[in-house]
């Protein structure tokens, strides 16, 4: 029986999908389906009255109160450049939390609906492309292959980046 080898390329690429593996929220924005680590998921409720801050950026709607707690809330797809809709009965708020150095903090993120929770085995887990030069998307993980359908894994640590972290933080913590 001849010996099979395995590039070093092959290897790091098997074992990035099996450390992406295990239970995802999926949602949609637009025709899109995304998900994020159960994990990272606190809750999911309709959306509600959502306060607005003066001056934040466009993306964040303002903050909700969360059981005696304030959050931000920031519009996924104002995030990711889509055009903006009307909220209908099936839009989300997905509280999540993001962490940020040594701490946590708890967030929501809208969306246009839920779908499901998925379990993905390192077999549906493909590495991100590459898009070419000058595109970097730190904040997607890979790609999941479900049912002929492409699901965008995101890493919800990195959607909001460090500046955009930092100015929520000092707003919220004020």
């Amino acid at each position: 029986m001849a010996a099979v080898s395995v590039s070093p390329a092959e290897t790091r690429r098997a074992s990035k999908a099996e450390n992406l593996a295990g239970k995802y929220l999926t949602f949609s924005l637009g025709r899109e389906e995304f998900a994020i680590q159960v994990l990272k998921v606190r809750e999911i409720m309709g959306v509600e009255e959502i306060t607005a801050v003066p001056q934040t950026p466009p993306y964040v709607k303002g903050v909700i109160n969360l059981r005696g707690k304030v959050i931000p809330v920031v519009d996924l797809r104002l995030k990711f450049k889509l055009p903006e809709l009307e909220y209908t009965q099936r839009t989300c708020i997905v509280v999540v939390q993001i962490s940020m150095g040594t701490s946590v903090l708890p967030m929501g993120i809208i969306v246009d609906s839920v779908s499901e929770v998925l379990n993905l085995a390192p077999a549906d887990i493909e590495n991100t492309p590459d898009f070419g030069a000058g595109v970097t998307l730190p904040y997607v993980m890979g790609m999941a292959k479900i049912k002929g359908k492409v699901k965008i894994l995101l890493d919800i640590d990195h959607v909001m980046t460090a500046q955009d972290l930092e100015g929520l933080e000092e707003i919220f913590n004020a």
